[in-house]
């Protein structure tokens, strides 16, 4: 039986307009992502690992081609559409933690139950869970520079869950900590793909971080590199 795809990228093109001057950052990417996967994509600097991202996650659009969510061809949304449709699918979590400052964990974790229909209570409900999850809990209260760099991760971690959504979007969720610190924000996330299903889709420069992953693609040059048998749609 087949696995049920999540993603499905169909002669994707993705170009930028710098004055007279077009850069193409991908020219027909095919590639498939099964529910359930842990997938870690590597590449040099440029290679477009935050582009593809950035379009998986809907902040970015392809310029040509198809990008299918869940047999949903999301390429053909509006802006509008493409917020709901991250409100309610995607968790993002970044390298720098993208924390706001002046706010304490447990209402950095609330943000993105405010775009949508919850109840106080069950807000609360929540991001109790969520910060529970991360084992951070007993530092709700705690602003962002009241804690180190491996617990404001786990704080932007925390946010990425609160809403429940079906894929994560990590783009070097490692680059900024030690080692033993990126061990264990690793961790959370092999715990959050084997445990609770998330599919996980990580953008990392560290072969030691991929290893987490189910599986590695490595992007140069807006294409994928000797992957052929592991991206064919």
């Amino acid at each position: 039986m087949s696995e049920e795809q999540l993603f499905k990228l169909e002669s994707v093109s993705k170009k930028f307009v710098r004055g007279r001057e077009v850069i193409t950052i991908f020219d027909d990417l095919n590639m498939s992502i099964p529910k359930g996967d842990f997938l870690a994509i590597m590449g040099p600097s440029g290679s477009g690992k935050t582009t593809l991202l950035n379009m998986l996650g809907g902040v970015d659009q392809s310029s040509q081609g198809k990008i299918f969510f869940d047999g949903k061809n999301i390429s053909e949304y509006s802006q509008e559409q493409l917020t709901k449709w991250r409100a309610d699918h995607v968790g993002f979590i970044f390298q720098f933690y993208n924390l706001m400052p002046m706010l304490s964990a447990e209402r950095n974790v609330e943000l993105p139950l405010l775009l949508k229909s919850v109840s106080r209570d069950q807000r609360r409900k929540s991001i109790e869970a969520a910060l529970k999850l991360v084992d951070l809990h007993e530092r709700a209260k705690h602003l962002p520079r009241e804690l180190s760099g491996g617990q404001q991760q786990r704080v932007a971690i925390a946010r990425a869950l609160v809403s429940d959504p079906d894929f994560l979007l990590c783009d070097e969720p490692t680059g900024d900590l030690d080692r033993a610190t990126a061990k264990e924000i690793l961790e959370i996330l092999q715990l959050l793909n084997a445990e609770f299903g998330k599919t996980i889709i990580m953008v990392t420069h560290d072969p030691a971080a991929a290893k987490y992953a189910k599986r590695t693609l490595h992007l140069d040059k807006g294409m994928f590199v000797d992957q052929a048998s592991e991206v064919a749609v």
